[in-house]
C-alpha cells in the first residue's frame, strides 16, 4: 500500500478526539450487532456521501446520469440546504464525499459549499468527469481547499476512453489534469490530492501501461484502477474484462456470470456511512442510486433522528439477516474491493 505523506497530513489536520471517539463508537456498535444480531447503533455517520446534482454532460452506459433513466426528481444541491444539514453532521464526521451522481461541478455552487466545509476541518472529496477543470476553475478549485480530486480517465486514447465516457473528450480531460496540477504549483498548495480513476473495462484494460506513463507525466499524486459495475452481467456484457482480476465477476462452466464473493450478512457501511440525495433524501449507500429505500428526508426532520429511526435499523436487520433479499446488494462490491492493484 502506497503512502502519501502530504494527503495524510491534509486528513490529520481535520481529525478531533470527538471524531475519532465517534468513529469507535460506530465500530463498536457494528461489531456487537454482528454478534447479537440486532442492529444498535451509537454515534452519527463518520463518512457523507452528498449529491451536488443529477445532471451530466456524458452518457456512460452504465450510470443513471448518463442514461438519463432516473425514476426520482432530478435537480441541484442548494447552497443553505446544505449548511443547514452540515450543522447537523460535521462535529462527527471525517469525510464528505461531494458525488453521488450527476457531474459536480454543473452545480454553480458546488465549490462555495467545498470552502465552507473545508473551512470547518471536514476532509471533502469528489468525483469529476474532468470536463470542467479550465484554468480559472482549476485554481478556484484550488482555493476551495478540497482534500481529494477523483478525475475519471477510463482510456488511454480518444478511441478507448469513448466507449464508455460516450460524448467525452479525452483530450479535455487531460488538459484539465495539467490545469490542476499547475494551480497547486503557483499557489503553493498541498492540497488536492489529485487521483486518476481508471474504470478498468474490456475496451480499456490493455491501456493500463499507457495510462500509468500519462499520469507520471502529467504529474497527479495517484493512479487507482478500478473495476466496474455491470448492471447486465449474467449473461455476460462487452464491458466485462478478460482479465479476471479487473472483474467484479466469474464466469461459471455454463456460460453464466456471477459476482466474485458471496454477499454475507453484513454491511460495515450501514453502521458507518450514508448518502444524501441533492433533495435531502437519506438512502443507505451509492448502489441505491434510484433512491429506493429512503430512510427519511431531511427537509422534514433531522438527521439525528432518521440515523436511530425505527425505519433505519429495520434496514439494517435486513442485512444482518437477509442480505441476499435486498435489490441494492445483489451487485454490491463490498467484500471484494473495487480498487485493483495497479
Amino acid at each position: 500500500m502506497t503512502l502519501y505523506p502530504n494527503d495524510i497530513r491534509t486528513f490529520s489536520a481535520t481529525l478531533t478526539k470527538k471524531k475519532l471517539l465517534n468513529h469507535y463508537r460506530l465500530y463498536r456498535s457494528y461489531r456487537k450487532s454482528q454478534r447479537t444480531g440486532i442492529p444498535e447503533i451509537t454515534g452519527l455517520p463518520s463518512t457523507i456521501s452528498l449529491e451536488p446534482t443529477t445532471a451530466c454532460n456524458l452518457r456512460c452506459p452504465e450510470c443513471p446520469s448518463g442514461l438519463r433513466s432516473f425514476t426520482r426528481p432530478t435537480g441541484n444541491l442548494k447552497s443553505d440546504f446544505f449548511r443547514k444539514m452540515l450543522a447537523e453532521v460535521e462535529s462527527n464526521l471525517m469525510y464528505l464525499i461531494f458525488y453521488f451522481q450527476g457531474e459536480p461541478y454543473i452545480n454553480p455552487q458546488f465549490l462555495e459549499m467545498v470552502e465552507y466545509a473545508s473551512d470547518r476541518k471536514v476532509y471533502t472529496i469528489t468525483s469529476t468527469n474532468g470536463h470542467f477543470l479550465s484554468q480559472e476553475m482549476a485554481e478556484r478549485t484550488v482555493r476551495s481547499g478540497l482534500s481529494r480530486l477523483l478525475i475519471s480517465i477510463d482510456g488511454a486514447t480518444q478511441h478507448t476512453y469513448s466507449a464508455y465516457r460516450r460524448e467525452g473528450d479525452l483530450q479535455q480531460v487531460i488538459e484539465g489534469a495539467k490545469n490542476i496540477v499547475l494551480a497547486k504549483k503557483k499557489l503553493n498548495s498541498r492540497t488536492p490530492h489529485i487521483v486518476f480513476q481508471f474504470l478498468v473495462v474490456k475496451p480499456n484494460e490493455q491501456e493500463i501501461p499507457q495510462i500509468k506513463k500519462i499520469a507520471k507525466d502529467i504529474g497527479v499524486d495517484e493512479l487507482k484502477l478500478k473495476s466496474a459495475q455491470i448492471y447486465d452481467y449474467e449473461n455476460g456484457n462487452d464491458l466485462i474484462p478478460t482479465q479476471p482480476k479487473y472483474s467484479r465477476y466469474l464466469q461459471m462452466a455454463n456460460g453464466k456470470y456471477q459476482l466474485k464473493n458471496p454477499l454475507h450478512n453484513r454491511c460495515w457501511k450501514m453502521w458507518q456511512s450514508c448518502v444524501i440525495t441533492w433533495d435531502g433524501k437519506v438512502v443507505p449507500c451509492c448502489f441505491d442510486k434510484d433512491a429506493s429505500h429512503v430512510m427519511g428526508d431531511l427537509q422534514k426532520e433531522s438527521f439525528h433522528n432518521i440515523w436511530h429511526h425505527d425505519n433505519y435499523n429495520r434496514f439494517r436487520n435486513a442485512i444482518l439477516t437477509s442480505r441476499q433479499s435486498i435489490d441494492i446488494c445483489t451487485n454490491c462490491s463490498e467484500g471484494l474491493n473495487a480498487w485493483v492493484r495497479s
